[in-house]
């Protein structure tokens, strides 16, 4: 795993004579939260597509391990969110960010200091506090690319009443904690009316791995179950109820418990089983529910509790006609049966519909990064 001290970055990136590779266009710097895959996932999907830009990565625990496979990474900390028992535990979460916040002037000059040591010639953030903040102190443009800002940026006037507390809880955490970048790139599988007067933001379809589009969908009889957290197990007496292989990604294993056939970590293998699958089970990440549509693959979903950005998610899957959501820690057997009856009209609704929005979001990249804006 790549890792770089904030002392050598300039150096790492610099050839024998000490002169910088003029072969790289741009150099990004780019902060994305720790928390899940998700975030990493873009982030990456970003890099990979922008080869001939000099990426450098600040994040922590998951996004640090993943981004550091492939692209420098300095580890900072920041924000976390806890999940245990599939549900946010609050208390937890804010215990583990009190250090964060008490220091967060220190963590801000930390963040300064990476910055005047890269000379980044553009900034992204993937939901990051820090960096945003410190470009504000800097006098630089920064652009914040991700989907939870798709909650305090939109109009959604069909949210439950049940949901109304975590709605107006998230909402204040983005707005006070998430929203000092200059410019916003919001990515979404639904499309709900944006605010008036958001001048700096922009709303597109989802962005979509390389290997993701590289693929062609299939139809297929198993089915591709997917939780990024091991309280999924809870789920795995539903699971053997499904009349169908099930392929369950997530763990890490490579055995056969019955209909349940447990797949060691593989993008590839991944995508070559949710491309061909007939409907996938998940939570409510929004990467994942957004690359099962575009292959036209009806969705399941069972939101994590007291998250509310994968209750939304959840909430406009089935509300747009694109699969079912579940809020039941253990969900009856007899939801598959009824899941199942709807698939014809799943897959009518998903054919109406594109879900992908790299074109657009890398033009929009590729102007902030020449121009610092969108």
């Amino acid at each position: 795993m790549a890792r770089a001290h904030p002392k050598t970055l300039v150096l790492a990136r610099r050839g024998k004579s000490g002169l910088e590779d003029k072969r790289v266009m741009s150099r990004i710097l780019f902060a994305v939260h720790g928390t899940g895959h998700g975030h990493a996932v873009r982030a990456l999907t970003i890099a990979r597509h922008f080869r001939q830009h000099d990426f450098w990565f600040i994040s922590h625990g998951t996004g640090a391990a993943i981004l550091g496979r492939e692209f420098p990474v300095v580890e900072l900390a920041s924000l976390v969110t806890v999940v245990h028992q599939q549900r946010v535990r609050p208390v937890a979460t804010l215990r583990s960010n009190v250090k964060a916040a008490v220091g967060w002037r220190r963590l801000v000059g930390r963040y300064i200091k990476v910055v005047e040591q890269i000379r980044p010639d553009a900034v992204l953030a993937d939901y990051e506090l820090f960096l945003p903040l410190a470009c504000r102190r800097l006098g630089l443009p920064c652009l914040n690319i991700d989907h939870q800002h798709v909650i305090t940026a939109c109009r959604h006037p069909s949210v439950p009443r049940s949901q109304r507390l975590s709605y107006l809880t998230t909402y204040l955490i983005i707005r006070c904690l998430y929203s000092f970048a200059s410019q916003y790139l919001v990515t979404s599988f639904f499309r709900p009316p944006v605010k008036k007067g958001l001048m700096n933001l922009k709303l597109a379809s989802p962005l979509l791995r390389a290997g993701v589009l590289a693929r062609q969908p299939r139809p297929g009889e198993h089915v591709v179950a997917y939780q990024g957290y091991s309280t999924f197990q809870r789920f795995f007496p539903f699971l053997s109820s499904i009349p169908r292989p099930v392929y369950v990604y997530g763990f890490n294993l490579d055995k056969q418990e019955g209909n349940l056939i447990f797949k060691p970590t593989s993008e590839d293998g991944f995508l070559d089983d949710l491309a061909s699958c007939a409907y996938v089970v998940c939570g409510g990440s929004h990467s994942l529910i957004s690359e099962a549509l575009y292959y036209g693959k009806p969705v399941f979903a069972f939101p994590i509790k007291d998250a509310f950005e994968q209750f939304i998610n959840a909430f406009y899957l089935e509300h747009l006609g694109y699969g079912s959501y579940c809020l039941d820690f253990k969900p009856s057997p007899g939801l598959v049966a009824a899941f199942e009856s709807k698939l014809p009209d799943f897959r009518r609704c998903l054919e109406e519909q594109s879900f992908n929005g790299n074109p657009e979001i890398f033009a929009a990249l590729e102007s902030f990064i020449a121009s610092g804006s969108l």
